[in-house]
């Protein structure tokens, strides 16, 4: 139960100290994600009470099924994007379809995670590189910037790619409103101020600590108020600037995702991507925020937590959540001990839902953009182009590739394509192993590259170490290159296959190794083995190879080294 239930665990050990810091940290991160809430559903094109609704019950489940202590679950700015792309393919924004096929999304991407949850699937996202992941965010980042240029401008603009975007907002510069332009300007550049500015001045002002982090994090709420303050008062929705309207003063109602097969079958695969995109950014942060502390996340249970927070959402007016990052560091930075601060932090919004909603009427949506626009802007990083560039050229083609076909293309393709280059690279490399000829290094036991060492070789004997375990990809590679050496040096009796980096060896390549084993036969020259690892011995003992083999299968290379040397004198006398 306990396995399932992390609540089980630290609910157990729950005192008055945790409690304290749970409610601060539920404060400031309650003042923070209600202007974020709203702004990710104005992103994911829903109306904006959907982005309040998605950030409670699912945090309350989270709470429960989670095992990270700092998590913080909700909306986020990529998934938003992506719920966007997705259903605005198959479905109108602005009608009851949207919102209904955006709780569908929901609910697949919910069953997916717990289905890989419970099957203890977690370790498909390593399929996700990091240069991929790393160009699909900053990717996303211009483009969900871009989607939000049409607010902060009052003009009218529609795409999902960076040509689509582009031209829709070049054929409407000349209906830009200036009152929202300088609305929207003037929030924006506040709030990349209170980032970097506002801190510093409350030090210098004297005050520090909580109070110092709790007016920082509510630099956008400063925005909201100021911006709604003075459209209501100048009566700027006359003049065209674009507001939310009314919130519905609500608890979270009880919805039901449609049951509609072609729905179905148009979502499938962009849910599993949101599902797999978002464990992916939710694992990543849960794991770094939990080393801090040397405590320990469950990467198969975080499926389940995740999947159940998207269930929640599902039936609860909301759209594809997972664990946002800014929110986490924040909740982790203000002392949050446990995913309680997380319950904490629904209630919060829930009274917020039920009591503060007719305030957000006059709330500029150049307002929510400029939220949105600072806060992925911070998720674009081209260096790791300069980086990948450095370190490894094919890194280098799966960042470039994942980036350009995001911006032209869309969220979808992009990470799909990243995901079929980083497989297509991995088997490309796979199947032309490093192998290197090796020697004795004098006077040890040591065997090094012939190539970069001074080493001793006997002219009867090649030891080739092969840097990669063996199977179908690469096994005729390894034959052609042992031919290939054989064939250019007539005196060599013994080939040595050392075996150190071999961590596996499939059915095709055991056949291989058969027929490279008969072939050298015929040649007069005898196959052995060094080095083997315990599991691969394992598996080749299972078969008739060792039976048939040649040579030997020795335990070290210096052994094996030494016993063909003296094998070779004794026939020379």
């Amino acid at each position: 139960m306990q396995r399932y239930f992390p609540i089980l665990d630290w609910g157990r050990t729950y005192n008055k100290t945790a409690l304290t810091n749970d409610l601060v940290a539920a404060v400031i991160v309650t003042i923070m994600l209600i202007p974020q809430s709203l702004a990710y559903a104005l992103l994911a094109g829903l109306p904006p009470e959907a982005g309040i609704y998605a950030s409670i019950v699912p945090i309350l489940l989270y709470s429960v099924f989670g095992t990270s202590r700092a998590l913080a679950v909700g909306p986020v700015a990529v998934v938003s994007l992506m719920t966007a792309a997705a259903i605005g393919n198959v479905v109108e924004q602005g009608t009851a379809g949207y919102a209904a096929a955006a709780l569908l999304l929901a609910f697949m991407s919910g069953l997916m995670l717990l289905g890989l949850g419970l099957l203890r699937l977690g370790f498909l996202a390593n399929f996700l590189s990091h240069p991929v992941i790393a160009g699909f965010i900053t990717a996303s980042g211009i483009l969900i910037a871009l989607t939000q240029v049409k607010h902060l401008l009052g003009i009218d603009a529609h795409g999902h790619s960076l040509p689509a975007l582009l031209g829709s907002l070049g054929a409407h510069l000349g209906e830009i409103n200036p009152i929202t332009l300088a609305l929207g300007v003037g929030a924006t550049g506040f709030l990349f101020w209170v980032r970097k500015g506002l801190k510093p001045l409350l030090h210098r002002l004297g005050i520090r600590g909580i109070l110092a982090d709790i007016l920082t994090k509510a630099g956008p709420v400063a925005a909201v108020v100021v911006t709604t303050l003075l459209t209501a008062g100048f009566a700027l929705e006359s003049r065209g600037v674009a507001i939310i309207g009314e919130v519905p003063r609500a608890l979270p109602p009880l919805t039901f995702p449609p049951i509609d097969m072609a729905l179905i079958s148009e979502l499938f695969m962009p849910a599993l991507l949101i599902s797999i995109i978002g464990f992916v950014e939710s694992i990543s942060v849960a794991q770094t925020l939990a080393a801090k502390k040397r405590q320990r996340i469950d990467p198969d249970q975080e499926l389940i937590g995740l999947g159940a927070a998207n269930i929640g959402a599902a039936f609860t007016g909301g759209y594809p959540v997972t664990g946002g990052f800014a929110r986490s560091v924040v909740n982790y930075d203000v002392g949050a001990e446990t995913p309680a601060a997380g319950a904490f932090t629904a209630v919060g919004l829930t009274i917020a839902a039920v009591a503060l909603t007719p305030l957000f009427y006059f709330l500029p949506k150049a307002t929510l953009a400029a939220t949105i626009v600072v806060a992925v802007l911070s998720l674009v990083d081209f260096s790791i182009l300069r980086k990948a560039w450095a370190y490894s050229k094919a890194d280098f083609a799966a960042v470039a590739v994942t980036i350009l076909i995001t911006l032209l293309a869309g969220v979808e393709t992009g990470v799909s394509a990243g995901v079929a280059l980083s497989i297509g690279l991995h088997l490309f490399h796979t199947s032309r192993p490093h192998v290197a000829e090796v020697g004795r290094v004098p006077g040890t036991e040591h065997f090094r590259n012939i190539h970069r060492h001074d080493v001793e070789c006997d002219p009867t004997i090649v030891t080739l170490r092969v840097d990669e375990s063996l199977y179908f990809a690469n096994a005729r590679f390894l034959e052609d290159y042992i031919y290939a050496r054989v064939a250019s040096a007539p005196e060599i009796r013994h080939v040595v296959l050392l075996c150190s980096a071999v961590n596996a060896i499939d059915f095709s390549a055991l056949e291989s190794l058969e027929a490279i084993d008969a072939r050298l036969s015929d040649m007069g020259i005898k196959l052995h083995l060094s080095e083997v690892k315990g599991p691969v011995m394992d598996k080749l003992e299972k078969s008739h190879f060792l039976d048939h083999l040649s040579g030997e299968v020795f335990l070290s290379q210096d052994r094996a080294i030494s016993a063909l040397a003296r094998s070779g004198k004794a026939a020379a006398e």
